[in-house]
């Protein structure tokens, strides 16, 4: 267990910035209130990796994402953002000190005990068959999706981290099998590019880096950049394709510096406008809905919400209506207000540390999934609801699945009652 001294000075050091930073902003003073957040995350980021010796520790991830994207949005480059309601502050504050109970309670891992997965030709099989059948699958709702059968699709994004999994348990496969991974890994960029999903692309991309990097503890800098820079040329072409030109994008972002470059002010307002947004909520909302925004996946899978319509809440709190993203608190707050953001923070930091002390001790390598998508939406805890999505309910299901099928062992289980 980590000393309490500790704990407080991490936290303390966040509380001292954080309330100098709020201050900062009720002065107007809008690059030091952003920066001094910004600054903060980064420590905070390099301080955790340094003590877990993990680039892409949970709580690490989330600290950046969280803290540091506060900190963008402080900037207020653009029109489109107004200084935000106490209560917003109240809000995301509780949402980082909520994270950070919820992950400190019974934290007893350490950081030097994660072991790979190792060689495993049985494992290495079902990985195998897993991925061919999501290609497979992929491919057959892309051409059906007419019929409502298309959302499906989005499953393909796994298929790169499944391919990093399987290369490192398999004991060697033949051109056959390569053929077969390289068509898989194909379609799984191939489909995102037809369907003009930057998400699932972005998506398949870093879920597929985090896995390497757990499984393989390394990853070169330049191996990392060079994978950025070959996905630029794609990301760029399916924004031209999606008639977002520069002219339009500066137009919807508002910027107050016109002749900043679009690769500036895209990512930029893609963090910073999902905290006005939460802000935009907290402004105008007159009722909390109780559950029924978090739920909404549990809802769609089942059918529920053609059943009883009521139970769709269709008012979206937005700047602006061609901004439509959101934090991963957004749905927490309408439901229940500031007591439900602290709650659903303490309840991811509890399911990030699980997912922690889970990895260190199972042998199935597909816990590396897991461990992936919980990396993504932790650091992209500005982007949007993941956990009020059903996609990412059917992903996280459909990894169960594959977690029972490539662990599963007949003849282990019956020698244990054997024995």
């Amino acid at each position: 267990m980590r000393r309490r001294d500790e704990i407080i000075m991490e936290y303390g050091t966040y509380m001292l910035v954080y309330f100098v930073s709020y201050i900062a902003s009720l002065a107007h003073l809008h690059y030091i209130s952003g920066i001094l957040l910004i600054l903060e995350a980064v420590y905070l980021y390099l301080h955790w990796v340094r003590e877990s010796q993990n680039v892409t520790e949970l709580r690490a991830l989330f600290t950046l994402a969280w803290v540091g994207g506060q900190g963008i949005a402080c900037l207020k480059l653009s029109r489109l953002q107004t200084d935000w309601n106490y209560l917003t502050w109240i809000c995301f504050f509780l949402v980082y000190i909520g994270f950070g109970i919820g992950y400190e309670w019974g934290r007893k891992y350490r950081p030097d005990e994660k072991k790979e997965p190792d060689r495993n030709k049985v494992q290495a099989d079902r990985l195998f068959l897993c991925i061919v059948t999501l290609a497979l699958a992929s491919v057959l709702s892309l051409l059906f999706q007419r019929t409502g059968l298309g959302g499906i699709s989005g499953s393909c994004s796994l298929i790169p981290a499944i391919t990093v999994l399987y290369g490192k348990v398999s004991t060697g496969s033949g051109w056959k099998e390569k053929t077969v991974l390289v068509l898989a890994n194909v379609t799984a960029i191939v489909i995102p590019v037809l369907r003009m999903s930057r998400f699932h692309l972005f998506f398949a991309v870093c879920f597929a880096m985090v896995t390497y990097i757990m499984v393989n503890r390394r990853m070169r800098i330049r191996t990392m950049a060079g994978i950025v820079l070959a996905l630029l040329p794609v990301y760029v072409a399916l924004t031209v394709f999606r008639y977002h030109d520069t002219v339009y994008l500066n137009s919807v972002f508002e910027m107050k510096y016109g002749r900043m470059p679009i690769f500036i002010t895209q990512p930029y307002i893609y963090v910073a406008n999902n905290f006005e947004n939460f802000n935009c909520m907290v402004e105008r909302l007159t009722k909390h809905t109780l559950g029924v925004r978090m739920l909404s996946p549990f809802f769609a899978l089942t059918g529920l919400k053609r059943v009883f319509p009521q139970l769709t809440v269709p008012v979206v709190y937005l700047t602006k209506p061609e901004l439509k993203t959101l934090t991963m608190f957004y749905d927490a707050y309408y439901d229940y207000g500031a007591i439900g953001v602290f709650l659903f923070a303490a309840l991811t930091g509890v399911a990030a540390k699980w997912v922690m002390r889970i990895v260190k001790k199972s042998e199935n390598p597909v816990v590396y999934l897991f461990y992936g998508q919980m990396a993504v939406y932790l650091g992209l805890a500005f982007f949007t609801t993941w956990f009020s999505n059903p996609i990412i309910w059917f992903w996280l299901i459909l990894t169960g699945m594959m977690y029972w099928f490539t662990g599963h062992d007949k003849n282990k289980k019956r020698n244990g009652k054997q024995e």
